[in-house]
């Protein structure tokens, strides 16, 4: 039964907001800059704390972006490389048009940073590795290990997005598919599915739960309601949007498996999890015991990070992260 304190205060309007695996000859360690650039580590984690206490949504987009990144091409950074009068990169299909600005800033920021302290040794795939662990862990979530020593990629195309990151109409079939090809098991996709616990997701991802003959039903009829009202404009208000954990919005727990058995699962996706005979045993037992959630999520937070990782043969340390170090790549 939801409450009129969580129908009150649980939106959020904001005003904008093939794949392969981990690659056996990359030797990465935790304590890859240690010489080359020792102060590594501390850089990221300040500058994370200074963005998320600014936009407390920075760690849920940079998470995003991360899993957006890993899933196609590998943890090369392939994600933060802007359009050119060449190519059309990842960022510009339109799968990713909605990840969120704050994720690339704060890659940049850290970027700019290290380029004064060490410049031309840490790459941006490693940057957005760290810092998507460090901001997890600042909401709330599990510490885990981050090994370095990845290159960023030499390529990003646009054409390449679709089929190899989930959406948000996806069954767990769909979504299986992507996950398996990237060697992850059932257990482990409906563990990295909790990081929604954090972030949120605009009315043009779930609308088509809401309104039209094909409402879902089983969404909570007062949660449907509130949905409702705060998307009825959505097609002229493309920035609306409502938090994928209406309780516990800001902080990473497990909330979000309790809300999918209430009916509170925000996107078609989510919902599914609980549906499904083969993912629903995961959320049960993630929605009882949030330290199962955390090591289980922290466990495949450590073997995302290895998918696709490029070495020196395959891979480079850009400069900028938006961009090659060659222009016309």
């Amino acid at each position: 039964m939801l409450t009129s304190w969580f129908l009150n205060v649980f939106f959020l309007v904001l005003a904008s907001v093939p794949s392969i695996l981990s690659a056996p000859a990359t030797n990465l360690t935790k304590d890859y800059y240690q010489k080359t650039c020792p102060d590594f580590s501390k850089i990221v984690r300040d500058t994370v704390t200074t963005k998320q206490a600014q936009q407390p949504t920075t760690a849920a987009g940079t998470l995003r972006v991360f899993f957006h990144d890993c899933f196609l091409e590998g943890c090369d950074a392939s994600v933060l490389v802007a359009t050119n009068s060449f190519n059309k990169a990842e960022r510009d299909d339109e799968l990713n048009e909605s990840l969120p600005g704050d994720a690339f800033d704060i890659v940049t920021r850290i970027k700019t940073a290290l380029e004064l302290s060490c410049p031309g040794v840490v790459s941006c795939a490693d940057i957005l590795a760290q810092s998507t662990r460090d901001l997890i862990t600042i909401v709330g979530g599990p510490f885990y290990e981050v090994k370095l020593g990845r290159k960023d990629g030499f390529e990003s195309k646009a054409h390449k997005v679709h089929g190899n990151i989930p959406i948000a109409n996806h069954t767990v079939h769909d979504m299986m598919s992507i996950f398996k090809k990237n060697g992850f098991s059932l257990k482990e996709m409906v563990a990295l599915s909790g990081g929604h616990t954090v972030g949120f997701a605009h009315c043009i991802e779930f609308s088509n739960r809401l309104f039209g003959p094909r409402a879902d039903p089983e969404l909570d009829s007062r949660y449907a309601d509130r949905l409702k009202d705060l998307c009825k404009n959505h097609m002229v208000n493309k920035s609306m949007a409502a938090f994928l954990d209406p309780i516990t919005p800001g902080k990473f727990d497990n909330m979000y498996f309790k809300n999918l058995k209430r009916g509170l699962g925000l996107l078609a996706s989510d919902h599914a999890l609980f549906k499904d005979n083969g993912t629903r045993p995961f959320v049960d037992l993630y929605a009882d015991n949030q330290t199962a959630f955390f090591e289980d999520f922290a466990r495949a937070m450590e073997k995302l990070g290895m998918v696709g990782v490029k070495g020196d043969k395959d891979g480079e340390v850009r400069r900028k992260c938006d961009h090659f170090n060659k222009l016309d790549v």
